[in-house]
C-alpha cells in the first residue's frame, strides 16, 4: 500500500476525541455525513478491493452511532432506541446483526434505505427494552 493511501488506522478518530467532541469537530468543519444504501454496502462489499472490511467498518461505526444515539436520549430523560440492560454487544457483532436483520425481515426493506434503518430494527430486536 502507498504511503499516501489511507489505512484503517488512519480513518479512524483521533484517541484524544470523545464520540460527540469528534462528531461535533466533523460538523464544524462542514464534513456531511452520508447514510449508506443497503445497495451501496453490497456494492462495496463485491466490487472494491477492501471493500469487504471497509463495509464492516462501516456497520461498526453505525452500530456504535446507534448506541451512542440510544445513550443520549436515556441521559436526556428520554426513551432509548433500545436497551443493552448488561447483554453483550460488541463491535464484532455488527455484520452479525445487520445479516440476521436482513435474513429475518429481507422483503421489508428496499435496496434504495439506508443501513442504519436496518441496523436500528436488529437492535431493537434483539436488546428490547422493558419486561
Amino acid at each position: 500500500m502507498c504511503p499516501d493511501q489511507a489505512t484503517p488506522a488512519r480513518l479512524a478518530r483521533p484517541r484524544f476525541l470523545g464520540r460527540a467532541a469528534f462528531g461535533a469537530a466533523l460538523l464544524a468543519f462542514g464534513v456531511a455525513a452520508h447514510a449508506m444504501s443497503i445497495r451501496e454496502l453490497r456494492t462495496l462489499e463485491a466490487k472494491e478491493k477492501d471493500g469487504k472490511p471497509y463495509a464492516g467498518y462501516y456497520l461498526v461505526g453505525v452500530m456504535e452511532g446507534l448506541r451512542e444515539a440510544s445513550d443520549t436520549n436515556q441521559r436526556a430523560g428520554q426513551k432509548p432506541l433500545f436497551c443493552v440492560n448488561g447483554k453483550k454487544l460488541e463491535p464484532a457483532m455488527a455484520r452479525t446483526l445487520y445479516q440476521i436483520e436482513l435474513a429475518r425481515n429481507g422483503g421489508s426493506y428496499e435496496a434504495d434505505m439506508p443501513v442504519q434503518l436496518v441496523m436500528l430494527a436488529a437492535l431493537r430486536s434483539n436488546y428490547r427494552c422493558g419486561p
